[in-house]
């Protein structure tokens, strides 16, 4: 027997994704890159013109280093993006916040000067290089058989756009935060995203894997769908709102469950 559409979702139209950590895997693909550009340094003709407290703090870098220094920098996206607050902050683009931010967390972490700016700067584009879920592309082209399938992350265009070739997305199209000189979520983005895709909000989900992001999107009309990735959740199970969002989230899929498949599976749409 078919499993029923929710409801709420009987009559939508659209679907706009969260892209970070819902659609791809960020943190072992930053990870990966930042401990590969630090072995090609060390075996590099420049790494022993480097001061010597640069080169043995390189050298010391393990990959659980890696990992928690790209935690740190996904922490400042998270700050930065919070932080902004449209007409007042000066505008900067996600590319940039990460290319600035690059270079703080290196000066923290004892690495200053170890990457010419060149170098620097083509490490910060890591982020236009992530690997996606594996249900991640399949799923996307699925639901794109029926639905409007879009973007709608903080992440700038062309960051969006390479994220979508990289790895064979097959979005329908890309809507950035950035179209309405904001991040999410403030409600412009997700109200702009709907009227960019020609829809009232109503008749968009939003899918996300962060129940934040889907409570700005709730609260500007949009319908929800949550999909759990691992660690990707910032309320915990048992706190109020984790435990509240369970009853207005109109599609959950649980983590173990083949995610953009899974919603495909329960939207009706076949294989």
């Amino acid at each position: 027997m078919a499993t029923p559409i929710p409801e709420a979702l009987k009559n939508v139209k659209a679907l706009t994704f969260d892209v970070f950590g819902t659609v791809v895997d960020w943190r072992s693909s930053v990870q990966e890159e930042l401990a590969q550009r630090a072995r090609e340094k060390i075996a590099s003709p420049t790494f022993s013109s480097l001061p010597e407290p640069s080169r043995t703090r390189l050298a010391a870098m393990t990959d659980d280093d890696w990992a928690a220094f790209a935690q740190e920098w996904r922490v400042t996206y998270y700050e930065f993006t919070r932080d902004f607050v449209p007409g007042q902050s000066a505008w900067k683009d996600i590319d940039a916040h990460h290319y600035d931010s690059l270079h703080e967390l290196l000066r923290k972490w004892g690495l200053a000067g170890v990457y010419a700016d060149d170098e620097a700067r083509a490490l910060s584009l890591a982020w236009h290089r992530l690997r996606p879920w594996a249900d991640a592309a399949a799923g996307i082209r699925r639901l794109g058989a029926r639905l409007v399938t879009a973007t709608l992350s903080n992440g700038n265009p062309s960051l969006l756009r390479d994220l979508d070739a990289f790895g064979g997305l097959g979005f329908r199209r890309v809507v950035s935060a950035a179209d309405f000189g904001a991040y999410k979520p403030h409600p412009r983005t997700y109200r702009g995203a709907a009227g960019a895709l020609g829809f009232p909000p109503g008749e968009v989900a939003m899918v996300a894997a962060h129940l934040g992001d889907l409570a700005g999107a709730r609260a500007s009309g949009l319908r929800t769908v949550y999909v759990e990735r691992p660690g990707e959740e910032a309320w915990a199970p048992g706190e109020a709102r984790y435990e509240e969002a369970r009853g207005w989230v109109d599609l959950w899929v649980a983590q173990g469950e083949p995610g953009f498949l899974e919603v495909a599976r329960r939207l009706g749409i076949p294989e």
